[in-house]
């Protein structure tokens, strides 16, 4: 039996989304057993160790943020009276419970962050340099500068979805279609009206819709909807349900308006999605732009070290190479592709140096 698209809808959209937080399964299980410990041994013993909570903002649930920042929420937590490590236990920070939370996407993340409303969260590296240089979509607006960065984390494929039977073979043909570009306050809605306007696409030719991805591809499946932009590491899981019913393609994203781009916007990567990625769906040429890890400044030196160290634990490598199917991009080796602005955090940056990755000054 094919899966419905809306397997992947998210819960409760009327709540403000950045205050929607969802506990990945083995905090859950974690923090039950501090609990047990607590009635357990005392409570003498655990009013010295009270938890500290660490939030991570990621995005849509049915997009590739939500995941991953649940598996890293898992690797970084050690909630009190949890095993130590070198004893089998939790490898992640002593005392820390680390939540992923749904948000509407990596404008509203950056802006959360440094607005210390979230401690960390996940955003497209063109989003987070954008705002802590105050260019692009922030020119003219007071600049992030709270912002620091943690690590680079994986490539994510910009995917433009249009129904096979829409009559769209070119960005062009979008002219007249209904189209989502996302919600306000998402990084994929940026890119696409950048994309947009390279191809010479006005937003007044189109029918816009500003629907999460998972919506939108429940209105693509009901034929409510011609088109639908997607920001995501691949596989998209969304996506992935609609091909499986045959009713999708992936239009490409070349030729001279996407290297004026690259050009102009040096994030932008050429880029391609493989065929085999999504069912019957062929190669496509396309761009990309990393995943980026940003912390508020003013989150200790100290936490942000342990919290790097737990990140890059041969344990959290193997949450995961068997988590996502992105996760086997996320390595140490790739931690500073691309981060300009904003900087490391000193935390991370301490990190990095000891393991010979940055200079020591």
């Amino acid at each position: 039996m094919k899966r419905s698209t809306s397997e992947y809808r998210e819960g409760r959209r009327k709540a403000p989304a950045i205050w929607r937080r969802t506990v990945h399964l083995p905090i859950a299980r974690l923090l039950g057993l501090a609990l047990v410990l607590f009635s357990v041994i005392g409570a003498g013993t655990l009013v010295a160790q009270q938890p500290q909570f660490f939030r991570i903002g990621t995005g849509s649930t049915a997009g590739t943020y939500f995941p991953v920042g649940s598996i890293l929420a898992a690797a970084i937590s050690n909630p009190p009276g949890s095993r130590p490590c070198d004893r089998g236990g939790s490898c992640g920070v002593p005392g820390m419970i680390a939540v992923a939370q749904s948000t509407q996407g990596s404008v509203d993340n950056v802006e959360a962050v440094n607005a210390a409303l979230l401690e960390s969260a996940f955003t497209q590296a063109d989003v987070a340099y954008w705002a802590y240089e105050s260019e692009g979509v922030y020119e003219g607006k007071e600049p992030l500068t709270s912002l620091r960065t943690i690590a680079s984390l994986f490539p994510e494929s910009i995917h433009l979805v249009v129904r096979k039977d829409a009559g769209i073979r070119k960005v062009g043909d979008l002219k007249g279609k209904r189209v989502s570009l996302d919600r306000e306050g998402s990084g994929t809605r940026v890119d696409a009206l950048l994309i947009l306007k390279a191809y010479g696409v006005g937003v007044d030719e189109i029918e816009v819709y500003g629907l999460s991805a998972g919506a939108a591809a429940d209105q693509l499946e009901q034929g409510e909807l011609d088109a639908f932009f997607m920001v995501v590491g691949i596989p998209g899981a969304a996506i992935a349900s609609l091909a499986d019913q045959s009713l999708i393609t992936l239009l490409p994203l070349e030729g001279p308006e996407a290297e004026k781009l690259r050009e102009d916007y040096p994030f932008f990567s050429e880029h391609a999605i493989p065929s085999g990625t999504y069912f019957n769906v062929p190669n496509t040429n396309s761009l990309a732009v990393r995943a980026q890890w940003v912390v508020n400044a003013e989150v200790p030196k100290e936490r942000v070290y342990d919290i790097t160290q737990a990140l890059w634990n041969e344990s959290t490598r193997r949450l995961l190479d068997d988590g996502h199917p992105q996760g086997r991009f996320i390595t140490i080796d790739s931690a500073l592709k691309g981060v300009t602005s904003p900087p490391l955090h000193p935390g991370a940056a301490q990190f990095y140096k000891e393991k010979g990755l940055i200079p020591i000054q």
